[in-house]
């Protein structure tokens, strides 16, 4: 990583902040404009911010991530996690820039009986995931020098995930219902940016799960956050079926992440450590 400048797209979603956060503790030179200023819907102006930058390393952290507004809103979620995805993968190869991309463990449907690897078929259930999914085609069809990552469950300092949620709800209801029968991999931001940055330091190229180690349903996930957030809520399980959804989601998405961590020679943090670490770090 060394001489090396990084630029990242999507600078206001909680993984960007993550990102930059780290970057500037351990003094790598990157930039993080605005998305305003950074619109990767538009090749002209990914054209212009990669020409102006000159970055060696893409960092993509931007996605239309609302799975089920995008049922009813297919056009733009396609044009940020496909289209766009599409320009930021032509102008790297023009530049040749090194492109990392995130996807989702909603490129699979859930049918699969243990770990989802990086081999297994992908088949979406919702509009999310196929525009996840054809991003991830695009990139290998258009690049040979990027990594895309598959992510789950993803938490840390920002509005846009689970456990915020679960904490506004914690505010209202002194018992929460959380579905016990859908299970993925809570996953930290903290966490999925070290082991990108430890990827480019190594030279990793290709497709990974990048997901803590373990697993764990909604209802466990949501029983943990609440009994480390010392509050007083009764967590109780539920049904999938008792909270209807626009969209369709896997039962079972959990991922293996036994690749990546072979390949950067580390054991991945279990997702329990990073709940307590986002416990003790986070202003909620």
């Amino acid at each position: 990583m060394e001489n090396k400048k990084i630029l990242i797209a999507g600078a206001n979603g909680q993984l960007a902040k993550a990102f930059q956060e780290i970057l500037k503790q351990r003094n790598i030179p990157f930039a993080a404009p605005k998305e305003e200023e950074f619109n990767i819907t538009d090749l002209s102006v990914v054209e212009q911010v990669i020409l102006e930058q000159k970055p060696d390393i893409l960092i993509n952290c931007a996605a239309y991530n609302a799975v089920d507004a995008a049922e009813d809103d297919a056009e733009t979620a396609f044009a940020v996690n496909t289209k766009a995805v599409e320009n930021l993968a032509s102008v790297c190869k023009q530049t040749n820039c090194f492109f990392v991309h995130y996807s989702t463990d909603y490129v699979f449907d859930g049918t699969k009986q243990g770990f989802y690897t990086e081999e297994d078929p992908a088949n979406p259930l919702s509009v999310y995931g196929k525009t996840k999914l054809e991003s991830e085609n695009l990139v290998e069809e258009k690049l040979s020098d990027y990594l895309i990552f598959r992510l789950s469950w993803v938490f840390g300092n920002g509005k846009q995930n689970f456990l915020y949620k679960l904490l506004s709800w914690s505010k209202e209801n002194s018992i929460l219902k959380i579905s016990a029968d859908e299970v993925s991999v809570p996953t930290y931001t903290e966490d999925i940016v070290n082991c990108t940055l430890l990827s480019l330091d190594k030279g990793l190229k290709g497709l990974y799960h990048l997901t803590n180690s373990g697993y764990a349903s909604r209802y466990e996930y949501a029983k943990y956050f609440i009994h480390k957030m010392d509050l007083e809520n009764i967590v109780l399980p539920a049904k999938m079926s008792d909270f209807p959804t626009k969209a369709k989601r896997p039962e079972f998405s959990a991922m293996s992440n036994h690749k990546l961590a072979k390949d950067l020679g580390i054991v991945i943090p279990e997702w329990e450590q990073g709940v307590e670490k986002f416990v003790l770090t986070t202003e909620m």
